[in-house]
Formats: C-alpha cells, sequence, structure tokens
C-alpha cells in the first residue's frame, strides 16, 4: 500500500472511539451501529431530544453500559470488562445532579479515591485547594455537606472530584441542567475556561444547542439512536443532513426582541 494511501486511512490520536456499537434494552436499541471518534486535547458535544441515546453513548464510553454488538476502544485498543476499573481511574466523569455522597463533607467527597490509591493527607488537601482555585470555590465550604451548598457550589465540587487524579479526560452529562440560568451562565464561562486551560479531551452530554456551540466547534446530533450529524454549528445551519436536524435548530428559541 502507497504510503500516503496508508497515511490517509489511520484514525486521528483518539482518547475514545465506538465503532459499530450498538445497545440494546430488549427490542429498544438506544445506541444503534454508531461508529465515533474522539480525538485527544478537544471538547465534544452530545446533543439531542430527552431518549435520543446521548447520555447511554457516554455511559459505553467507560463501561457503564455494554455494547450489544460493536466495540468501545479506549486509547486505540478495545475496552475489556477486565480493564473497565482501571480505565475509569484515567476519567472524570460528572453528571447532572453532582452525584455527591450526601453523608460526606466536601473533602470527604474529594478524596474518596485518592485515599484508596494510598494518598497522603497532605497531599490530598494540597490537590484539593488547587483545584478550589481552579473552580471559584471557597476553601471554607470543605467542611459542608452537599445538601448544605448551593447547586452552582455542588457542581463545582463535583468537576473537582472529577480532576482529582488529573485525569486526561472528562465525561460531563448535563452538568449544569439541573442550576438555575444565572448560576448556569456563570458556570459555562468557567468551565470553558478551564477546559481551554488544562488542554483535556471533553466529552459533553446536553440538549441545549446554544451550550453545545459555546463549549465546542464539534456537534454531534443524536436521535434515536443514530447519528445524524457530525459537524459545527454553521455545518448544522448552511448544510443540514436530515429535515430534523433543520427542525432541532429551529426549535432553539430566542427572547422576543433580541439580536
Amino acid at each position: 500500500m502507497p504510503a500516503s494511501l496508508e497515511a490517509s486511512t489511520k484514525l486521528p490520536d483518539s482518547a475514545f472511539a465506538l465503532v459499530h456499537a450498538t445497545r440494546a434494552f430488549g427490542t429498544t436499541r438506544a445506541v444503534d451501529d454508531v461508529s465515533l471518534d474522539f480525538a485527544r486535547g478537544h471538547t465534544s458535544t452530545l446533543i439531542g431530544t430527552s431518549g435520543s441515546g446521548k447520555s447511554t453513548l457516554l455511559r459505553m464510553l467507560i463501561g457503564l453500559e455494554w455494547p450489544t454488538a460493536g466495540e468501545v476502544r479506549c486509547d486505540g485498543e478495545p475496552l475489556r470488562r477486565e480493564d473497565v476499573l482501571e480505565v475509569r481511574r484515567r476519567v472524570g466523569y460528572v453528571i447532572q445532579d453532582g452525584g455527591l455522597f450526601p453523608h460526606l463533607s466536601v473533602l470527604g467527597n474529594l478524596m474518596l479515591l485518592p485515599r484508596h490509591l494510598g494518598w497522603t493527607p497532605s497531599r490530598i488537601r494540597e490537590r484539593a485547594c488547587e483545584l478550589a482555585a481552579l473552580a471559584h470555590l471557597r476553601e471554607e465550604l470543605f467542611g459542608r455537606f452537599p445538601a448544605e451548598l448551593s447547586g452552582g457550589q455542588r457542581q463545582r465540587v463535583a468537576l473537582m472530584r472529577a480532576l482529582m487524579l488529573d485525569p486526561p479526560t472528562l465525561l460531563l452529562d448535563e452538568p449544569l441542567g439541573a442550576l438555575d440560568p444565572l448560576v448556569r451562565h456563570g458556570l459555562q464561562d468557567e468551565l470553558r475556561e478551564i477546559f481551554r486551560n488544562l488542554g483535556k479531551t471533553v466529552i459533553m452530554v446536553t440538549h441545549d444547542l446554544a451550550e453545545a456551540a459555546f463549549f465546542s466547534d464539534r456537534l454531534i446530533l443524536v436521535r434515536r439512536g443514530r447519528v445524524l450529524q457530525d459537524g459545527s454549528l454553521e455545518d448544522f445551519r448552511r448544510h443540514p443532513a436530515d429535515p430534523f436536524v433543520r427542525e432541532f435548530v429551529a426549535a432553539q428559541r430566542a427572547l422576543p426582541g433580541a439580536a
């Protein structure tokens, strides 16, 4: 094979990939023959309506859901059940409500995995303080419990927990979906700045097209378990691959009279 042709058939340097992956629940295919590649150091957003399969797709990347057919690849290698725990330690995972343990303090939530891995208390505290500065969380909140925090503070703590081991990849499943508009807007700015500064691979799920475009130049629209379009917001606007893509873009409502 000529060298130029061989190079053209290689996948980009990917953190995760789905190869003809399907996840079925009975007769329902939540993910249906999807092939995607997520390049290292880039932010990608999975968008779609509720029940489209985007969260199931995200969960498949770290073995929280296992493909019925096809495969998941991590760092170019097929994801195997015996490797799942090791892969999860290299991934920060944040869900919509943060997923904090209610009976543990902020610091208690942050120290769970590092302590399991043998980190010293001083090292844990130092890392927690670094991340508090990054996430704009006051250190005096370390002793509080999740119920004593605001929604925005809980999401900051969830992000800090995901970053404690400095993983190369972040998976975010509607991380701002439950927040009020003002808090959500502020956290969007802060999260985007964090992503840019840290240079990590970020794969985010949202149903909000404006939020998706704010975080990423790559939008992946999922419907009924299949990828309808993969591209930029401008691609979606100018060259919709399907009538539903046009409908989805048009459904993003602006305030009356807004520019």
